[in-house]
């Protein structure tokens, strides 16, 4: 086609069009009005198609309204030529805003290139052009691409009239905010403007962009009726129809689909609407643009028409072949879904006036819209059958299946990412309520599922939105099969079934009983706003309805989704904020009564001191009473249960007739709270003086010792009544520690012989901790020098001995060194000067904390050797002994030297400097006690020394401090025991006997051997729990069990003698309590008495999402496999029991699940306690809480709990446990203390080398040397070449495009990206992320700039049409990012010198720990990174495909947080073995006495 010569227009038509641009009359008036100035210039073609229009409108062929469109077209047409070559006059700026640098920015990458000097105004047009898109004036006419009307021209009185409403936003693009008033001024000074720049407009932009623009800028136009943005290239129009199309009551009546007779009356009747289906189909507005209709149109009434080729309903076959062409049916007065036709696809369909149609095929320019309805239905079927199947999963989990899915042949999409599902959100969750409404009333809803929560979050989902929409628009949900195979039900041995249900029976009671206060709604949302619909079930039993009013539920159809959804939430919300304690009701605030009583002495006093006369038996109104009786005493508040108390002793004294009352404490006051025995009582160390009057009665309290044949009572039918409750009589079998929660075996405390009668081992243990707490200074030294001082030997503390020479730790604070490094500055990491254009929503990073940042880590403990230990002398000569002193070395730690931190990182964790500095320091502010070493004095490797244990530490060099230098250590600084023993820096293996005896009488007595215990692992996982006990060497896994395949495969790999069962626990039980010997696959069942050890992590994400038990929840919690796992420890009886969960394992339910798991340990027998691990402080970077419960059979000593060996963020740390308005914290006595340094990111993984994104190979070779201590232990002491699983997760080019633009700064996350349009690895563009609303919260930005996505950042209801997809900054974060801490962390980095967040099983940059990106490589972490943030060897092996090994290292234990765990077992084990030998001497030499 030969180019067409530019219109030559007069200037002051010129002028003259741009004023008609800028005024506000109707469409129509400015297209006579333009026509009128420009028909003597229009070149004849276009003439020509002018006057066949005009004839086509009145012989009434075409419509008033699109003739008007057609004419605007055709102007616009020929106007936008003549633009393009004179820059910019006419409708050029109708574009969006002169002086705008946005134009520039949005159209970097321009299909059509227009000349130069336009860049600024015809950018955004010819976008929009690029893709020759077919307006409708021309429908069969192909054209040269630059010469399309801009969409803007064609609308630009549609957008006035908008604008006009807005009031706050600006007329037509332009930049200033215009009131009313000044409208035609500012408009004349645009004018005026624009002349003078005419021939400037490069220049102009350039100025522009130095220019801070402090006006407000308006959103960009979109359609007053499809809500599409009119500048958007991927606006499409309707093409226009074929010649023969007919309108629809025609059509209908045409002989092809042979329903209706011409002269029939078919259309009055309304029931039975006709069916056809129809194929090549387009959706558009009146405005003709193609446009969705399942984003909410159809519903607010905007009609939109299709036009498509209609055939009869029994013909299926999509082809054109047999249609009836029609054209502008409509408008859609509903659109449905019928279902899953027997498989894949779903039908949807359309209503009319007239009839009803089934879509086929979409034609071909409406094939990609449609291809997203289809995706989001299709998407919608695979979630709600998903979680159907498996309620229990994680949002990451989902993703993970939405993204191995593939989708079904014929449909226009070949992959589901992310993006598309937050794409479909809204849908998705809609489908998931309407599956919801569907099923009974007692199963729980899937919208409460922790996925389904974390996507309605993440989405912005509106909850019970479109539910009365729905009512009339999805006539048949979507149809999917139930899935009845549930989790089978738990084997439980006797005594755990009858705990459970005596339990329940009375709380389901009681529940009932409550469930009157009970919220049924938030009120707010249209569900609960809309009336009972008097039809479903729950309405019939009203009584209004006319029923009995028994079931009181709420109607059906009234369900409120959003309580549901909060109570689960509530439910996740762990206390991390100290709560203000009641007063926790302590013996000694007992408020007692005295009663009325007779009281009088039986027999002489047994014993006299001074005033005091010990008296053995008394007797209170009548009844006698003994030293050693029980009584009670009454509370002088009715509704506090009696006191009841031991007698120890008995006496007269100046007070009156007293005795000693040695305190019981209820079962209800301890851990256990309601879920206790009623009758059992537990000894605490709590004890007082009390008046005799004060005594309620005698009771009788038996102590329930375990039985002889314990171990093998597993299992058997037992009796839960002790003794009879006829209340005065109760049982004990523990003692219990208030503060830590631990039920032990009453301490074994022998009264001594001359005060049987006034013995009290309250007392005695009191007295005894007292005595520990306060340091002894032993064996005085002749001391020459000084009179001021007295020198020791030995001193004791926390029953401890401290001998000169030892090492010891003290508190960071406790002293500093003469060298003062530079301690890393807290940099704010916030810029100043941040281009809010480009980068739009780096305000919301307000805040400097970083997740995962060690800035906050307190420093590890002092080390110091001790040089003398000493009191002061008081003028009288006496040693002051209760101010006991050291006077220590200080040792430098390689971090303290002037090399600072970066010497810590390649040197050993237990690597000190010796130094002359001395320091002197109380006694009292020791901390523990440690081994230091000169490392050439060792008969050992140093790694053999320093892997025998922690607490052991050595040194080769002397620092010091005054000249920055190191050099060898002093002759004084060498042990006394080693001195010239050792080969240089202890590599030398050889081991002589005369060393060896030497070596060991300085580590003490021999350590007994500790037999490995047989250990169970259930619910083992790959065996990151087995792992820590074996490095413990504590046990040997002979057997596991582990449900899913690739977990149990990878177990056997790493434990290749462990018998591996790959099925339910709850049958294997039931075989092995009916007797089996072996399973279905002959494997061999361990019997009664094999297991020593049972160790394992139940699944309970069951009931998390409950937070109160209901008859429905109670069956589900009865049937979860924490009961199953209790019942397994019940049969086999083991020596120790460990049982490892999520932090909140300990806050489900009120704690509830908690006690009932402890209540069943007691019941059975067996000491046991509580406490909340973080795995960071064990040597992991990686925060990582969990709750550990352990219990030990009678006869062994209960562990406790490991001190923690790293320092770590102290806000990770909180680790007390909250139950029934009680703080307990475990044992741990260093709280944040540790005795190394934190591990951090570098400290893991920077050995390992470079991947891309999607990195595949399974085994590569290192590439380097391991650079530091933690990458020694990790790769272990043998050569190991290669590097197995450092593979990566491929993610989409979107989210790849997304990690790409994440800066490399510390804390970068999803709030640095700019906004700008990218071309992705796939060959696509993104798009700049559009704002359009005000911000009610935020505000605009510095550059007056619109911070809001969507209506609801104004206050409003959501809107679906304003969601936007393929943009760098994902449109759903700045959209609920005000309601969740602005997604902080998503898509964010790992810092090098940080943690990482807990280890997840998908890392997902928008998943529940979105700092799953590499410190600076452009991907998320590998399977090998996580592994090693979880401690695992890397000689440990993963099994499956990648996503199946990332979910095996998330949900393991971290090896060194059980190998801390097992340590201390060990511990227990070695105790009990020492207190064995010793009775067993001491028995010995009784029998040798008697002989």
């Amino acid at each position: 086609m030969p180019s067409r010569t530019s219109l030559s227009l007069p200037d002051d038509v010129r002028k003259r069009l741009q004023m008609l641009e800028e005024d506000g009359s109707s469409e129509e008036d400015q297209v006579k009005e333009k026509l009128k100035l420009v028909q003597d210039f229009l070149h004849d073609d276009t003439q020509t198609q002018l006057t066949s229009l005009e004839k086509e409108m009145k012989s009434s062929e075409i419509s008033k309204e699109v003739y008007i469109s057609k004419v605007k077209a055709l102007l616009g047409k020929e106007l936008h030529l003549e633009n393009d070559l004179e820059v910019g006059k006419t409708n050029g700026f109708s574009n969006g805003s002169h002086e705008d640098e946005q134009d520039e920015e949005a159209m970097g990458t321009d299909d059509v290139k227009s000349p130069p000097p336009s860049k600024g105004k015809a950018g955004r047009r010819s976008k929009s052009n690029g893709d020759s898109k077919k307006s409708p004036a021309s429908a069969r006419v192909t054209r040269n691409s630059g010469k399309q009307p801009t969409i803007l021209s064609m609308f630009s009185k549609v957008q006035k009239r908008k604008s006009e409403e807005m009031s706050e936003e600006s007329v037509n693009g332009k930049d200033e905010v215009k009131k009313e008033e000044d409208v035609e001024e500012s408009q004349e000074k645009k004018r005026l403007k624009v002349e003078s720049d005419e021939n400037s407009a490069a220049e102009d932009c350039k100025n522009d962009t130095t220019k801070p623009v402090s006006a407000a800028k308006t959103p960009p136009p979109k359609c007053q009726d499809c809500r599409q943005f009119l500048d958007d290239s991927d606006l499409k129009f309707f093409q226009g129809d074929p010649d023969n199309a007919l309108d629809e009551p025609e059509m209908l009546t045409d002989e092809r689909l042979s329903l209706f007779d011409s002269n029939e009356d078919g259309f009055e009747s309304y029931d039975d609407l006709p069916q056809h289906r129809i194929t090549n189909f387009s959706v558009y507005d009146k405005r003709g643009h193609l446009c969705p209709f399942d984003s909410g149109l159809i519903e607010k009434n905007v009609e939109l028409y299709f036009s498509c080729a209609v055939k009869p309903i029994y013909d299926d076959n999509p082809c054109l072949d047999g249609g009836v062409p029609a054209k502008k049916l409509g408008p859609i007065n509903a659109w449905w879904i019928t279902g899953f036709d027997g498989g894949e696809k779903a039908l949807i369909g359309f209503t009319t006036a007239f009839a009803d149609y089934i879509l086929m095929q979409p034609s071909e320019e409406y094939a990609p819209i449609f291809a997203l309805m289809q995706e989001k239905i299709y998407m919608s079927k695979i979630v709600v059958e998903f979680l159907q199947k498996n309620p229990d999963v994680t949002y990451e989990d989902l993703l993970n299946k939405i993204e191995t899915t593939v989708p079904p042949a014929g449909l226009n999409f070949n992959c589901f990412t992310e993006d598309t599902l937050l794409r479909h959100a809204q849908f998705v969750v809609e489908q998931v309520e309407s599956y919801d409404e569907a099923g009974d009333s007692d199963e729980q809803p899937i919208i409460v599922t922790p996925c389904m929560r974390d996507l309605i979050k993440l989405a912005g989902v509106t909850l019970g939105k479109r539910r009365a929409a729905r009512r009339q628009a999805i006539r048949h949900p979507t149809k999917i099969e139930k899935d009845s195979k549930g989790p089978t039900k738990a084997t439980t041995t006797k005594l755990v079934y009858q705990i459970f249900d005596a339990f329940f029976s009375d709380q389901i009671e009681q529940n009932d009983k409550e469930s009157a206060l009970k919220r049924q709604r938030c009120g707010v949302c249209e569900v609960c706003q809309s009336p009972d619909c008097g039809k479903c079930t729950a309405c019939k039993d009203m009584i209004k309805f006319g029923g009995s009013g028994r079931s009181k539920q709420a109607c059906k159809q009234r369900r409120c989704p959003n309580l549901a959804v909060k109570e689960a939430e509530d439910d996740e919300i762990v206390e991390e904020d100290v709560l203000v304690e009641k007063a926790k009701k302590d013996a000694n605030t007992k408020k007692k009564k005295q009663t009325q009583c007779k009281l009088a002495w039986i027999g002489e006093p047994i014993l006299s001191e001074g005033k005091k006369h010990y008296y053995k038996k008394v007797s209170v109104n009548d009844e006698v009473l003994e030293v050693g009786d029980c009584v009670s005493v009454l509370s002088d508040d009715p509704s506090v249960p009696l006191y009841l108390a031991r007698i120890t002793s008995m006496w007269e004294g100046s007070h009156g007739k007293t005795f000693h009352a040695h305190w019981f404490l209820r079962g209800i006051h301890t851990a256990l709270g309601e879920s206790s025995d009623p009758l059992e009582l537990v000894v605490v160390d709590e004890c007082e003086d009390m008046l005799l009057s004060y005594v309620h009665e005698k009771v009788n309290v038996m102590y329930k010792a375990p039985s002889n044949n314990w171990f093998m009572e597993g299992g058997m039918d037992v009796d839960l009544k002790v003794v009879e409750d006829d209340g005065k009589s109760f049982f004990y079998q523990f003692w219990y520690d208030t503060e830590f929660a631990r039920f032990e075996t009453p301490p074994k405390t022998s009264e001594p012989e001359d005060c049987k009668y006034r013995f009290c081992g309250s007392c005695a243990r009191i007295k005894e901790r007292a005595e520990q707490e306060v340091p002894q200074a032993l064996e005085p030294l002749e001391n020459e020098s000084g009179d001021t001082k007295v020198l020791y030997a030995l001193a004791c503390f926390k029953g401890e001995q401290f001998k000169i020479g030892d090492g010891v730790y003290l508190p960071p604070d406790s002293f500093s060194f003469n060298m003062k490094p530079a301690s890393p500055v807290k940099r704010s990491h916030r810029k100043e000067d941040v281009d809010e254009d480009l980068y739009p929503e780096y305000y919301r990073k307000s805040s400097d904390y970083i997740k995962g940042s060690n800035l906050d880590a307190p420093e590890p403990f002092r080390v110091g050797r001790i040089k003398e230990i000493f009191c002061h002398r008081r003028s009288n000569g006496k040693s002051d002994t209760a101010d006991v002193k050291l006077t220590l070395y200080k040792f430098y730690r390689p971090e303290n030297t002037h090399k600072g931190v970066k010497a810590s990182y390649h040197a050993d964790i237990n690597q000190l400097y010796w130094s002359d500095e001395e320091v002197t320091v109380r006694m009292s502010e020791v901390l523990g006690r440690c081994q230091i070493e000169y490392a050439e004095d060792l008969i050992e490797s140093v790694q053999d020394y320093s892997s025998g244990g922690p607490d052991r530490f050595y040194f080769l060099e002397a620092y010091n401090a005054r000249s920055k230098s190191f050099e060898d250590p002093p002759n004084h600084a060498r042990s006394a025991v080693h001195k010239g023993k050792g080969k240089g820096k202890g590599k030398g293996k050889g081991k002589g006997k005369a060393s060896q005896e030497q070596q060991d009488s300085n580590v003490g007595p021999q350590m007994p051997k500790v037999p490995k215990y047989r250990t169970l692992d259930v619910f083992s996982g790959c065996g990151g729990l087995s792992e820590g006990f074996h490095q413990a060497g504590i046990s040997e896994s002979l057997w596991a069990i582990e449900m899913w395949e690739p977990a149990a495969q990878a177990f056997r790999l790493n434990n290749p003698g462990t018998t591996v069962f790959t099925e339910d626990c709850n049958v294997l039980l039931k075989l092995v309590m009916s007797g089996e010997k072996t399973n279905s696959l002959g494997q061999k069942l361990p019997q009664k008495g094999d297991v020593e050890m049972l160790c394992g992590g139940p699944p309970c994400q069951g009931f998390s999402g409950m937070n109160r038990f209901n008859s429905r929840t109670y069956s589900k919690f009865k049937n979860s496999l924490v009961v199953s796992y209790l019942s397994y420890c019940d049969y086999y009886r083991p020596k120790f029991f460990l049982l490892e969960n999520v932090r909140n394992f300990v806050s489900f339910k009120n704690s509830m699940v908690l006690k009932l798991t402890l209540r069943c340990l007691v019941r059975m027998g067996y000491q046991c306690t509580f406490g909340v691990l973080q795995a960071g402080q064990y040597g992991v970077a990686q925060t990582r809480r969990r709750a550990i419960i352990l219990a030990a059979a009678p006869g062994e000593k209960l562990p406790r709990y490991p001190e923690p060996l790293h320092v770590f963020a102290p806000r990770a740390c909180s680790l007390s446990v909250v139950v029934d308005e009680k703080r307990y914290v475990s044992n741990v006595t260093r709280g944040n203390g540790g005795i190394y340094r934190t591990i951090t990111v570098r400290d893991s993984m920077s050995d390992l080398p470079e991947i891309r994104n999607g990195a595949s190979a399974l085994e590569i070779s290192y590439n380097g040397e391991p650079q530091s201590w933690f990458q020694r232990q990790i790769r272990g002491t043998q050569y190991q070449p290669i590097l197995r699983d450092h593979i990566c997760k491929d993610m989409s080019a979107l989210v790849e495009g997304r990690m790409r633009h994440i800066p490399l700064a510390p804390g970068s996350d999803w709030r640095d990206l700019p906004n700008i349009e990218v071309r992705l690895k796939d060959g696509t563009m993104t798009k700049k992320l559009r704002y359009t609303h005000t911000d009610k919260k935020n505000g605009r930005s510095s550059t007056g700039a619109l911070r809001g996505v969507c209506t609801c950042a104004g206050g409003k209801p959501c809107d679906p049409a304003d969601r936007q997809f393929n943009t760098l900054i994902p449109w759903c974060l700045p959209h609920t990012g005000n309601r969740h801490n602005h997604w902080a962390g998503l898509y964010g980095r790992l810092e090098w010198d940080g943690f990482f967040s807990t280890t997840v099983t998908n890392p997902e940059p928008m998943g529940k720990q979105g700092r799953v990106l590499h410190p600076e490589q452009h991907r998320v972490v590998s399977v090998r990174e996580c592994a090693r943030s979880q401690g695992f060897p890397d000689t440990y092996r993963f099994f499956g495909n990648i996503l199946d090994k990332h979910r095996q290292v998330g949900n393991a234990v971290p090896p060194p947080l059980s190998r801390a765990i097992g340590l201390e077992i060990k511990k227990c084990v070695i105790e009990r073995m020492k207190e064995e030998e010793t009775t067993d001497v001491i028995k010995q030499e009784k029998m040798e006495v008697s002989d």
